[in-house]
């Protein structure tokens, strides 16, 4: 198999395997479920999410807390506790063990996140450092947002623009190719920048909205970029999407990027956009409020029926939306030889 997530029908064979005995699991395993909702009894439900990092080594630390705080984000859940496991390479020098750890502790710090545990070994064959961290967070149980929560008639809104994750991770991991493909170092500086300007947090848009309306469903498009994140949200739903692409904003810094290595970007790496379906009369306050918050919004579709497909174009006269086998962050560095 090629590099990036398995592909969902083998995935969908996993994950039919698995029996649900405990029923305090409220939420479990599922395509397009990327946390877990635990009810342990007390007046919040506990909700609990893991994903590792392996690009972006110079910030390694750094992405792991934030990946993960996405996706409880995207619960309605405030992110809590974090522990880490941290792979690094035989010959790792302690610089790099220190710089991971200072990044993890400057990512919890801004996000309000305690580092209650983990684990750190020196790991044969591996030719660069990996990070999986485990995020536990909570919500009310009245506020969760469940992943197939969105509705047929419901707006569907992004935040911020694509690919904001997948353009840093080139621009940082692959800077020369860039250059060689006809990209200027103001041009890679720029994309490098995104990381933090417009950045790849979610959190904030997410509670603002949160607690302007009641969301019917979030998403933190990942690996396949937007296209994927679509699919994702709609066979959870169990219902259909369009969306005008024309009101999907690219960031500038993408755009060249994608242009010059020949890449799509609504199948780039994508975090720090947020999709998110409320109610189509919530729409405007949803919007307002994440606007009063700082962050860029736009309604970009409609939720559709079951069986209308998931759809580019603005109407149910659109053609479907691309499939991405594998994320073009993966291919590019596939097609690289790396």
């Amino acid at each position: 198999m090629d590099a990036g997530k398995l592909p969902n029908a083998l995935l969908a064979r996993l994950l039919a395997k698995v029996q649900p005995r405990d029923p305090r699991v409220v939420l479990g395993p599922g395509i397009g479920r990327d946390a877990a909702v635990i009810d342990n009894g007390g007046p919040k439900l506990l909700v609990a999410k893991t994903d590792p990092i392996t690009f972006a080594i110079d910030l390694i630390g750094w992405y792991a807390v934030h990946v993960n705080a996405n996706d409880i984000a995207c619960m309605g859940a405030r992110p809590a506790w974090l522990m880490t496991t941290v792979l690094l390479p035989e010959g790792s020098s302690p610089d790099l063990a220190e710089s991971i750890f200072d990044q993890v502790l400057d990512a919890c710090r801004t996000l309000e996140i305690e580092l209650v545990g983990g684990h750190t070994e020196i790991t044969y064959r591996l030719d660069r450092p990996i990070i999986v961290a485990a995020l536990l967070g909570e919500v009310e149980r009245d506020r969760l947002v469940r992943p197939e929560g969105a509705r047929p008639g419901d707006a569907l809104l992004l935040t911020k623009g694509i690919a904001i994750e997948g353009t840093a991770v080139l621009a940082r991991e692959a800077a020369g190719d860039l250059a060689r493909l006809g990209m200027t170092t103001d041009e890679i500086q720029a994309a490098k920048d995104c990381l933090f300007a417009p950045g790849i947090s979610v959190l904030r848009e997410a509670m603002a909205a949160c607690e302007a309306v009641r969301v019917h469903a979030m998403h933190d498009p990942t690996e396949g970029g937007l296209a994927t994140a679509q699919y994702e949200i709609a066979a959870a739903a169990g219902a259909g999407i369009t969306v005008d692409a024309g009101r999907v904003h690219v960031l500038p810094a993408t755009r060249r990027l994608c242009d010059a290595a020949g890449l799509d970007p609504f199948g780039l790496l994508a975090s720090g956009a947020l999709l998110l379906a409320v109610a189509e009369e919530d729409a405007p306050m949803a919007l307002s409020a994440m606007h009063a918050a700082g962050v860029e919004a736009e309604r970009i579709g409609t939720v559709l029926p079951p069986g209308l497909g998931v759809i580019m174009g603005g109407d149910i006269q659109g053609r479907p939306v691309p499939r991405f086998a594998r994320d073009e962050v993966a291919r590019f560095f596939s097609e690289r030889g790396d």
